[in-house]
């Protein structure tokens, strides 16, 4: 998905549908998510969660690799949240299946730029997320590894995006973050460019290139560690219900999420 391939730069406005990073940065990583119709995932680049297990969140859908789940359509990649009977290879009962992608051990990095251009779903319940997470998680498990979360959406929230990090004594709902209103109507109803600009010392997040808040170390609780020190690998997923966003009413389905491209930056 090049900015023309789902509507060009008029959807968000100049810069930002070409993506914002500009004079001082240079392209490390992309996927532009061009590639036929129905084609799947590039699997050099993306690796699948699955299953019904909830992920921490009482959530209920549960996760595939399928197509029917994740595959590109007009230069971007789709992921199709179905309301449906599934029962994944871990035995779990589900009535809504989704994707959840992410690049660990393909590709993760500290530092720099990270955006995308994606159009998020709209309905109670759904729970659409651009996020990272650290590398290191098989190590020291989360929340020591740190989580900075780009965009996240919850349904009942239409004209608003959050933006937060959690790390060891600020995680869950202690998380640090901000929130983000649309100008006008909701966020579903276009697409928009969600990024953060991080450094060693701070993290801003920014919508269609406007910075809406900013994290230093001085936003910590006392004594906690600054867990945004080492590479992060990049996640993408559609959830359904949970503990945040509450339950979906099954009406409207399929739910799409559709992402014209990911690219990361560094700054030179």
């Amino acid at each position: 998905g090049g900015a023309g391939a789902t509507g060009g730069a008029g959807a968000t406005g100049g810069a930002g549908a070409a993506g914002g990073a500009g004079a001082g940065f240079s392209l490390v990583w992309s996927d532009e998510f061009d590639g036929p119709d129905g084609a799947p995932v590039d699997r050099r680049k993306w690796r699948f969660d699955l299953g019904g297990n909830g992920f921490g969140n009482h959530e209920l859908e549960s996760y595939t690799d399928r197509a029917e789940n994740a595959h590109l359509e007009g230069g971007a990649l789709v992921i199709t949240a179905r309301k449906e009977p599934f029962t994944g290879p871990d035995g779990i009962a589900r009535d809504y299946t989704s994707a959840r992608l992410n690049s660990s051990g393909l590709f993760d990095r500290a530092f720099g730029r990270f955006e995308a251009r994606l159009q998020i779903p709209a309905g109670p319940g759904v729970w659409p997320a651009f996020w990272m997470l650290g590398a290191n998680i098989g190590q020291v498990g989360w929340p020591a590894c740190g989580e900075i979360d780009i965009m996240e959406n919850i349904g009942r929230e239409p004209d608003t995006v959050h933006g937060t990090v959690h790390g060891p004594g600020y995680s869950g709902a202690n998380g640090i973050g901000a929130a983000q209103r649309v100008a006008t109507g909701k966020f579903a109803d276009a697409f928009h460019v969600f990024a953060v600009d991080w450094t060693a010392d701070s993290i801003r997040w920014l919508v269609d290139d406007v910075p809406y808040e900013t994290r230093t170390r001085a936003d910590l609780p006392a004594g906690a560690v600054w867990a945004f020190d080492h590479p992060f690998f990049i996640i993408l997923n559609l959830a359904i219900g949970g503990d945040w966003p509450g339950p979906p009413d099954g009406v409207g389905y399929p739910k799409t999420m559709k992402i014209d491209w990911v690219r990361v930056y560094a700054r030179n």
